[in-house]
């Protein structure tokens, strides 16, 4: 629902009743996530998709069944159908499970809060019970804030503790989920599925090495919705001017600004310095937190010998496993440009934990729910492309 989270901020505090369609499960190439939501007011005005047009007329139909017939939340699913040209379904091939159920802001107090806080571009989360008894289906439970403090109530206490540390840990990854809770003495004798919308500040891409590969990168680092910063202990080359997409530009020792700073488990690091005076010190410390991405651009013989360096300072070989050398998938880059696409399409699959194969070269669906890749390499392309060569080439 938080892709359109304004609108339904701005109905909440007007007290609108609203319908809202939420996709709760995907199996395919569904075209939209899980968490994506479509509205529609009482006035039959609607905001959002749920599938790129494909059934938003019947959506369109369920809503304002539930809005005027004061009908209970209701779930549908909706499929691909090349046997009946006029029937309702996806051209894509996948399939998507919808709930439909009535809002009624004045009931939920909280849902403003959270929504407000989401317009606001500050932390939240909120819990939806998409699947359980039909007294439970569609209740909502928000978290706020960085303490991630709860408000609302799913149902009981049981219910509400057993969602609320699952929620917390989603919300700081900042990623939207699909929670399967209770059916034990232990949490709750009912058993859920809770959808978790997510919110959270921008993840973070800190690049290292104020170099014309940095520009290029920080402009499509931003594109992807990073907060981007370039940092370089030489103030004659990190300067605003040269980067004009970071959001900052820093002039200090590498290490001893990622020692400073914020980060989380969604930062990405590039290092694009390729020079030991700061690569050594910088990556003895990063490939010690727990960071989402930490990547190096050089030769080979500058990774071997960068290697042996980090051995030496007492990295481990765990730890030196976490690091992408030579930096970005097998492009064949050269240009600055081709080299910042090639370092982003790693992190993407890194952070989904994706193969980086070419579609062509697996099978299965393109599109996945779960963490798991969304592709079963085929026998004749399992080799890994890393082994021969690097994203970004050099000849250090």
């Amino acid at each position: 629902m938080l892709n359109i989270a304004d609108t339904l901020s701005a109905w909440c505090r007007e007290d609108r009743p609203f319908a809202l369609a939420t996709v709760i499960q995907v199996s395919g190439s569904a075209p939209l996530p899980p968490g994506t939501a479509l509205a529609v007011d009482t006035d039959g005005t609607v905001v959002g998709s749920i599938s790129g047009g494909c059934v938003e007329g019947v959506i369109y139909d369920l809503c304002q069944q539930v809005l005027h017939d004061d009908s209970p939340p209701t779930r549908a699913r909706f499929g691909y159908s090349d046997d009946d040209a006029f029937a309702v379904g996806l051209t894509c091939g996948g399939e998507i499970d919808i709930l439909v159920q009535r809002v009624e802001p004045a009931d939920q107090p909280h849902l403003t809060v959270a929504l407000d806080e989401v317009v606001q571009g500050r932390p939240a989360a909120m819990a939806q019970i998409v699947d359980g008894p039909d007294e439970l289906l569609g209740r909502t439970l928000s978290l706020i804030g960085e303490d991630s403090a709860y408000d609302g109530t799913l149902g009981g206490e049981n219910e509400d503790r057993a969602v609320v540390a699952g929620a917390r840990a989603l919300l700081r990854a900042g990623r939207t989920g699909l929670a399967e809770v209770g059916g034990d003495a232990d949490t709750c004798p009912q058993r859920l599925s809770v959808l978790v919308h997510t919110h959270a500040p921008r993840p973070r891409m800190l690049i290292f090495g104020a170099v014309d590969f940095a520009a290029a990168l920080s402009q499509a680092g931003a594109f992807l919705g990073y907060r981007v910063t370039v940092c370089d202990a030489r103030p004659v080359f990190a300067t605003t001017a040269r980067f004009p997409h970071a959001d900052e530009v820093v002039v200090d020792w590498p290490h001893r600004y990622l020692a400073a700073t914020e980060t989380d488990a969604r930062t990405a690091i590039c290092v694009l310095t390729h020079d030991a005076r700061f690569d050594i010190p910088l990556l003895d410390l990063a490939l010690r937190l727990p960071l989402g991405y930490i990547g190096a651009m050089g030769s080979r013989r500058t990774h071997e010998d960068r290697n042996q360096r980090l051995h030496e300072a007492g990295v481990t070989t765990a730890q030196l496993a976490r690091l992408n050398s030579p930096i970005g998938l097998d492009l064949g880059a050269h240009t600055p440009e081709e080299t910042a696409i090639s370092i982003t399409a790693e992190i993407i699959a890194h952070s989904n934990r994706a193969t980086g194969l070419p579609l062509s070269h697996g099978t299965g669906p393109i599109h996945r729910s779960g963490s798991t890749s969304p592709l079963r390499p085929c026998a004749s392309s399992a080799t890994n492309s890393r082994s021969s060569s690097g994203g970004a080439r050099t000849s250090e």
